[in-house]
């Protein structure tokens, strides 16, 4: 991890942090992640709302304005919204995704159970869903909550992140592996 990554975490991480300890001491917990995880399906739906998150042009109140017609239209209210537009307004909103990420990972916890996040070459099936989270959970002997995503560069196999655990076997990182040592012995 690069500095840069780490200071980006750490910054997601405290807003997290913030966050869960305002939502529990609203008993609003579960709601706030309603709200959070409806958010980020409308992000990865929407390229539009991405580029509005993502880029660096739009202003901050251009982005509160765009994030408060979103959450209104979508019903999004409460804890999570005023979330929203409070990082928008501090200009943290290319933030959000791993801020929301490290607040499920907060509410996981809380429950007792632990955050997966898996990545493969393709969309996985649900019996392979399923049985990832039973080895998971066989290993760790906590509830795995799997967060999956598609790279299709990794080519084939799996990227497991478990905590500060991560686990590589894709076919991308073997062959970058095997490349190194054909030119160490050329």
């Amino acid at each position: 991890m690069t500095d840069k990554d780490s200071l980006v975490s750490g910054v997601a991480r405290r807003y997290a942090t913030a966050l869960f300890e305002l939502a529990s001491e609203a008993g609003a917990i579960e709601a706030t992640e309603a709200g959070l995880n409806q958010f980020m399906a409308l992000v990865d739906e929407s390229a539009d709302l991405r580029r509005l998150i993502e880029s660096p042009v739009f202003s901050s109140d251009e982005q509160v304005a765009g994030v408060t017609a979103v959450l209104g239209a979508a019903g999004i209210g409460g804890i999570a919204a005023n979330f929203i537009k409070l990082v928008a307004r501090n200009r943290r909103l290319f933030l959000a995704p791993s801020m929301v990420r490290a607040y499920r990972a907060l509410t996981a916890a809380a429950r007792g159970e632990t955050v997966a996040e898996v990545t493969s070459a393709e969309p996985l099936s649900s019996s392979h869903v399923e049985a990832l989270k039973a080895a998971l959970g066989e290993a760790t002997g906590r509830k795995i909550i799997l967060e999956t995503s598609v790279d299709p560069a990794l080519i084939g196999g799996l990227v497991v992140k478990l905590g500060s655990r991560m686990i590589d076997t894709s076919l991308r990182t073997k062959l970058n592996s095997l490349k190194l040592a054909m030119k160490e012995v050329g």
